[in-house]
Formats: structure tokens, sequence, C-alpha cells
């Protein structure tokens, strides 16, 4: 039995999405989950078949499962900050 997807479940989804990538201490895999949530929610937002939507839908739900899963294995074995992610001194003027 499919349950209907509406767009504010969709949002929430998206949202949870970026809120756990910005949780990995690396830059470049923190990087990469946030564009490709991005790329993805852009890619399907003009789908209307409902089918379609769930099915991308649950693939968002595991990516997210995925994520969740990463940043803690990736906070337990956390590397030194690359040389872009140093904050630059202000200036005095």
């Amino acid at each position: 039995m499919a349950r209907s997807i509406d767009k504010t479940s969709v949002l929430q989804l998206y949202k949870t999405i970026l809120r756990e990538a910005s949780k990995f201490p690396a830059y470049n895999f923190r990087m990469y989950c946030l564009r490709r949530a991005r790329d993805g929610f852009r890619l399907n937002k003009g789908l209307n078949d409902q089918r379609a939507i769930e099915k991308v839908y649950t693939e968002g739900q595991n990516f997210l499962n995925i994520i969740k899963r990463q940043a803690v294995v990736y906070t337990l074995y956390k590397a030194k900050n690359l040389v872009i992610e140093n904050e630059r001194p202000k200036n005095s003027t």
C-alpha cells in the first residue's frame, strides 16, 4: 500500500538531508553530500507521476540513512582540517 507523498514531506526530507550532510567533519565529504542532495532535488522537482515521486522519495530516505551513519563514522576518525577550511585572519583596518 503506497502512501501519497506531499510537498511538505519532500521539503522536510530535503532540509534533513542538508542538516545531516553539514555534520560531516571532512570538507570534501560534506560538500559532496550537499551537492548531491541539491542536484538530486533540482533534477526531480518536475516529477508528476506519483510512483516516480515515491521511488525518488525512498531513494532520498536511503541517502539520508547513509549520511547519518557515515557522519558518525567520520566523526570518530576525524582528520585535520584542510587549508580552505581555516578561517582567514580578520583585517584590523
